[in-house]
């Protein structure tokens, strides 16, 4: 099985895409986790460079409009679409919302099921605060009810969510585990979804719950005969990276965070397991 660390794009906005692409190159990264361009010519130009690069491409659907139900479900079914059209190894969604039921919740879970089918691409759901997952409890519901659900394992969110490590969710932990297809990997905290620096020996404790989650989830999906894992090393900039207040300088470099965590992949897992 072969593991690939990729970027996200998500605080590199302002760079124009040939220098990003570039950057992360130079940085060692596989690939990248990002959304596709609203403009056509940029959206071009980006799978041109990709496509030079020999990078992995994840896109990341979290774009899909309305807060009500059936604007969202319009929106949500397009947006897919769009996302699955250029290729990607998998769509990494933002699904549904925290306050839809779980029949509508569902009936979204269906939807993407549909297009995965259709396009033989694999969508997985992201544990992600105000979507379906946001917590584990909505969580188990949704497994329940869809026993083919995957998701893209963010738990950082969880940990924020339910002001915990987990240690009282340790069978929906599990079954999220079992699920998981793609991995962000930022790291949190009791109560907050980013810690500061994972280097710093303060966060030791939050750092070391996180990668033995992550073990697990690549071992589970070795065992299931995946040829290809991706992982994205998804620290973010302000206001998830804390800054002095007054100054607004940040207190750590978002980039060089991300670049540890690529190394520390890396040197875990290797390219191959």
């Amino acid at each position: 099985m072969e593991i690939k660390i990729l970027s996200p794009q998500w605080g590199h906005e302002h760079i124009p895409i040939e220098a990003f692409i570039d950057k992360i190159v130079q940085a060692g990264y596989d690939g990248i986790d990002t959304w596709l361009p609203d403009d056509r010519a940029v959206q071009k130009k980006l799978l041109r460079l990709l496509d030079k690069h020999n990078l992995v491409f994840v896109a990341h659907q979290h774009s899909a409009e309305g807060s009500d139900f059936k604007a969202f479900h319009t929106s949500f079914r397009q947006n897919l679409r769009m996302c699955c059209e250029v290729s990607p190894v998998l769509v990494n969604s933002h699904t549904g919302r925290d306050y839809f039921t779980t029949e509508q919740n569902i009936a979204l879970v269906d939807i993407a099921a549909e297009i995965s089918a259709q396009f033989n691409i694999p969508i997985v759901h992201e544990t992600h605060r105000g979507r379906m997952g946001y917590a584990p409890q909505s969580a188990e519901i949704l497994f329940a009810e869809r026993p083919n659900l995957e998701i893209t394992a963010d738990l950082s969110h969880w940990v924020c969510v339910t002001e915990s490590m987990l240690e009282h969710f340790a069978p929906v932990v599990s079954e999220a585990i079992n699920r998981t297809r793609h991995v962000h990997a930022r790291v949190g905290f009791e109560e907050g979804p980013q810690v500061a620096d994972p280097r710093a020996p303060e966060w030791a404790y939050a750092l070391d719950r996180f990668l033995g989650w992550w073990d697990a989830m690549v071992a589970v999906n070795q065992r299931k005969g995946h040829t290809l894992f991706t992982f994205t090393t998804e620290f973010g900039p302000f206001p998830y990276m804390p800054s002095i207040p007054y100054k607004g300088s940040h207190v750590a470099n978002q980039f060089e965070i991300n670049c540890f965590m690529l190394g520390l992949l890396t040197n875990r897992y290797g390219s191959v397991v």
